[in-house]
């Protein structure tokens, strides 16, 4: 798999990655998704050479960052981990997007520990 770098830090990623929102939300009822084969569809990607796993806390929301967690379990080091913050779901089940620092902070220690790393690779806001 071709190698892209993204920004000026040296980020190294696979030219394809893998978006992993359908595996936890939006697409067919909870029934219908299996974890399992989630985790087996990132194994995959893997051995083809898919190293960037792309996610956010609003998928689920927040079980794709869950699923993602296990699936990273004892080889955290294969892959590049992306994941988005911004959106808040509302009581009323609305959404709004809030970039304020404090809730930058919040979301992301909240991500690190939904998706048990200690480390997120690329860190951006949702929209």
């Amino acid at each position: 798999m071709e190698q892209r770098t993204l920004g000026t830090q040296g980020l190294e990623v696979s030219a394809m990655g893998l978006g992993c929102m359908g595996m936890s939300d939006f697409y067919g009822t909870a029934e219908e998704r299996d974890q399992n084969e989630a985790i087996a569809t990132i194994d995959r990607a893997a051995e083809l050479g898919v190293t960037m796993l792309d996610t956010a806390d609003m998928y689920g929301p927040f079980t794709n960052e869950e699923l993602l967690g296990k699936a990273l379990t004892g080889r955290r080091d294969q892959y590049i981990v992306a994941t988005k913050f911004g959106f808040e779901r509302q009581p009323d089940g609305s959404q709004t997007v809030n970039g304020r620092p404090e809730h930058v902070r919040r979301a992301c220690d909240a991500s690190l520990q939904r998706l048990d790393i200690d480390v997120i690779d690329l860190y951006y806001q949702h929209r």
